[in-house]
């Protein structure tokens, strides 16, 4: 087993140093178990695409999936892949296009990976499409003890539901399998300068636009950039406007002003799947890592009133702001999804780098979503503790039960679960 690494580094924005001792890189599930086993306590490292310590464990022992054979394996019987956890969505993509297969959804980013995204509930858009993690039909993992778990709906019915979206307090996955269906291709239009009034006025007309859509907007000024994701199909023809505004002139960045190179390809041109539904392209880096992001998921029926909020808010979010972005995500059963149980919609922030400054205004943001059941995205900057996060979820009871009955030595707790979950 190769030496552990003892400077850990910090999350993909930068915004946490991970305090853990040591991370391990094991390179078969043999050295994994025999490392889970001989350990007091361990957590898993993903790709790093976390705003906080939800990974990390001060003082001990981290372990990267990385390393582990990433073979992908199709059953076009029962339409599923089973890849490594630490394989990216972005390497994936590709190898099912060749077998002509696709995944239902992508995140706005190809780079996470496929393990580390389904853990915590991380998720693309679209009103009749769930979050990364209801593809999941299947996991391997290995518990506290060593073991070598593999789960389903079938083989575990009654938890299976609660072992998707785990925050990795359940074990250390080692693979994945996920739904797949044909291949399909994708166009994407962005308009420019949607006044927010209309937005508000037609969120469900401009939802329902696409496949997949997206909002973009700095909540000072009125317009509001929305993107448009198509699946082409037999007869579809290019989309010439959207409420009567015409396409965008030229690519666009979500954020006004920054360079278009890193962005998916626009202007209504059909193309693969996964080259259109994220909004970055997996060559390239996708930011300097100089951000803070946070998100807060509520209920659709309830997203206009949730909107109209935050847009009260404007004048002391702006400053501090990159962009924000707004997505919807079909209901889902998994016990721990922010969209479990609900049509939901996602208000994200992508924040300068100033965790003063975004720690102060984050109480105001939260007080004024509360009305809502805003529910915090687990990898993203928040503030609100257990008492009030784990109310937001009604199987909280049974996963933390769960999580005694899977781990009843709490190899896998971390600080951060203990003050956001388990209280």
């Amino acid at each position: 087993m190769t030496e552990p690494t003892t400077d850990v580094g910090t999350t993909w924005g930068g915004t946490h140093r991970f305090e853990a001792a040591r991370l391990h890189r094991p390179a078969s599930v043999e050295e994994l178990q025999e490392l889970v086993a001989g350990l007091p306590a361990v957590r898993a490292l993903g790709s790093r695409h976390s705003f906080t310590a939800l990974a990390d464990l001060p003082g001990g022992d981290l372990v990267s999936v990385a390393a582990l054979p990433d073979e992908i394996s199709v059953d076009v019987d029962a339409a599923t892949v089973t890849v490594g956890a630490g394989t990216r969505y972005g390497d994936v993509a590709p190898q099912l296009l060749e077998r002509g297969l696709a995944l239902a959804n992508l995140a706005s980013l190809p780079h996470i990976s496929i393990a580390g995204a389904v853990a915590t509930g991380t998720h693309g858009s679209g009103d009749r499409v769930g979050s990364l993690a209801t593809a999941v039909s299947g996991l391997e993992l290995v518990t506290a003890g060593g073991e070598l778990l593999t789960v389903s709906r079938t083989s575990h019915p009654d938890s299976f539901d609660g072992m998707v979206v785990a925050l990795g307090a359940l074990g250390i996955v080692t693979r994945v399998t996920l739904r797949v269906e044909p291949a399909f291709e994708v166009a994407q239009t962005v308009f420019d300068d949607v006044p927010f009034d209309v937005v508000l006025a037609h969120y469900d007309e401009i939802t329902s636009a696409g496949y997949s859509v997206s909002c973009f907007l700095p909540w000072a000024g009125d317009g509001v950039q929305v993107w448009v994701k198509e699946r082409v199909a037999p007869g579809w023809t290019p989309r010439t406007e959207l409420l009567g505004r015409p396409p965008a002139d030229g690519p666009r960045h979500p954020v006004p002003g920054a360079a278009t190179e890193a962005t998916t390809q626009q202007g209504g041109v059909p193309g693969p799947w996964f080259e259109r539904l994220p909004h970055f392209r997996l060559a390239f880096e996708p930011s300097a890592g100089d951000e803070i992001q946070s998100e807060y998921l509520v209920p659709r029926d309830r997203a206009v009133e949730a909107l109209e909020a935050v847009r009260a808010l404007g004048a002391m979010i702006a400053p501090l702001l990159f962009i924000s972005e707004i997505r919807t995500m079909d209901a889902d059963p998994l016990w721990l999804s922010p969209a479990s149980g609900r049509s939901t919609v996602g208000i994200h922030f992508t924040w300068h780098p100033d965790p003063e400054g975004v720690l102060a205004v984050l109480p105001h943001l939260e007080a004024a979503l509360a009305p809502f059941d805003a529910r915090p995205h687990w990898g993203k900057l928040f503030v609100a503790g257990s008492d009030v996060v784990a109310p937001l979820y009604p199987r909280a009871k049974d996963f933390i039960a769960l999580a005694e009955r899977m781990d009843p030595n709490r190899k896998f707790r971390n600080a951060f679960l203990a003050e956001h979950l388990f209280g």
